[in-house]
């Protein structure tokens, strides 16, 4: 902790906030995507994709998870997914979604290999958002180790992209073209990003 606590203290030194970069941000932000992706810590939005300050609004949790929209009722308390989505695309205009799963997930990994989460009762509760829609990845008998984690990650990444769908907002956007969503596997250690084509598969681009 105190290394990062030092970084901390010396960011003004290290950073120039003198130029012009950083006196815009104080002006507002207007991100290019919404990053929607797991809390892991090796998981790093902005060193996977490059992106400066105020390029990328992220939404992470375990498992990088989209709750359905509306599932506990318009009265009730809303979920700080639904209220991300909803400020990221109706505020600032975001036009595209990513949703990226990774490998070596924690959360997945629980899901695939069934592991007995009853002393983490909220972790538990928060990842029968996603079991359901993995059940097919999980009866895979021919599926053992990374590679049925793997596939067990890339269909969660392809649930959360059709229950990004039953978002109102979402469903307009895409309707008048003003919003794209993609679907991205990241090999946390390979650095190699796997992206969602249209006929369902994770596919490498451009190397």
């Amino acid at each position: 902790m105190k290394a990062l606590l030092d970084r901390a203290r010396s960011f003004r030194r290290r950073v120039d906030f003198e130029g012009d970069e950083y006196r815009k941000l104080a002006v507002g932000q207007f991100p290019e995507a919404l990053f929607i992706t797991c809390s892991d810590s090796r998981v790093i939005p902005a060193l996977i994709t490059g992106a400066r300050p105020g390029e990328i609004f992220e939404l992470r949790n375990a498992g990088n998870i989209v709750p359905p929209h509306g599932e506990h009722g318009q009265h009730s308390a809303a979920s700080g997914e639904a209220a991300t989505i909803e400020y990221a695309l109706q505020v600032l205009g975001v036009q595209d979604v990513v949703v990226c799963g990774h490998s070596h997930c924690g959360a997945m990994g629980a899901i695939t290999h069934g592991a007995d989460l009853s002393g983490l009762p909220q972790v538990d509760a928060w990842l029968d958002h996603a079991r359901p829609g993995l059940e097919p990845a999980l009866g895979d008998a021919g599926a053992t180790g990374d590679f049925a984690l793997r596939e067990v990650v890339q269909l969660n990444v392809r649930n959360q992209l059709d229950v990004l769908h039953g978002y109102p907002v979402v469903r307009r956007l895409l309707d008048e073209g003003r919003l794209r969503l993609h679907g991205w596997y990241y090999e946390i250690d390979t650095g190699t990003v796997h992206e969602l084509d249209e006929d369902g598969r994770f596919r490498v681009h451009g190397s």
